[in-house]
């Protein structure tokens, strides 16, 4: 059976930010790219994974998760600084402040600002961490879910989230849709 696929043109000194509540495949759709544009991926899995290899296994991943979240934005920062190909991040986003620092790092790099938004119910995304095995706390999942459904109201409404050149939405895919990021 062939794997679905979805199209993604990626600009080659863009920064492109794959967001949505956490459980809704950005992850996912990350580890199954067909980098065709050569793009650097960034997952902040790659630095959890990182920490828990360096980290005693004693130490809860509830400890440095706040610096799990610091490096993964300072690598998307530093990647971005450097010049050659296009940078796609996962970074859930649903806090306008989140969006905003972004935005704010890609012009400091002077990348263009692309936004995919991965849309899904909060029941599919619960399902989807309960699979990856890790769930957020209920109260910080309800935050997110309650902040990307303003994003969705908005972006239903035709009033897409400011400062980025372009925002796309897209339906949470199956397991078995892979994405192809082109060059453009």
């Amino acid at each position: 059976m062939r794997r679905a696929k979805v199209e993604l043109p990626v600009p080659v000194h863009g920064l492109v930010v794959v967001a949505g509540i956490p459980g809704a495949g950005k992850s996912t759709l990350l580890a199954r790219a067909e980098n065709e544009a050569g793009a650097k991926l960034l997952d902040s899995d790659q630095v959890r994974a990182w920490f828990s290899r360096v980290l005693p296994p004693w130490v809860r991943y509830r400890w440095y998760r706040p610096l799990v979240h610091l490096g993964h934005r300072s690598r998307i920062l530093l990647f971005s600084l450097r010049r050659g190909r296009a940078v796609v991040a996962h970074e859930p986003a649903t806090r306008a402040s989140t969006r905003l620092m972004l935005i704010v790092m890609a012009l400091l790099a002077g990348r263009s600002r692309h936004l995919l938004w991965v849309h899904t119910t909060p029941g599919e995304a619960a399902a989807g961490q309960r699979a990856r095995g890790r769930v957020l706390a209920e109260r910080s999942f309800t935050r997110h879910v309650q902040r990307a459904a303003k994003v969705e109201r908005a972006l239903a409404d035709g009033c897409p989230p400011r400062g980025w050149h372009t925002v796309e939405i897209l339906e949470r895919p199956p397991l078995d849709t892979s994405i192809v990021l082109r060059s453009r």
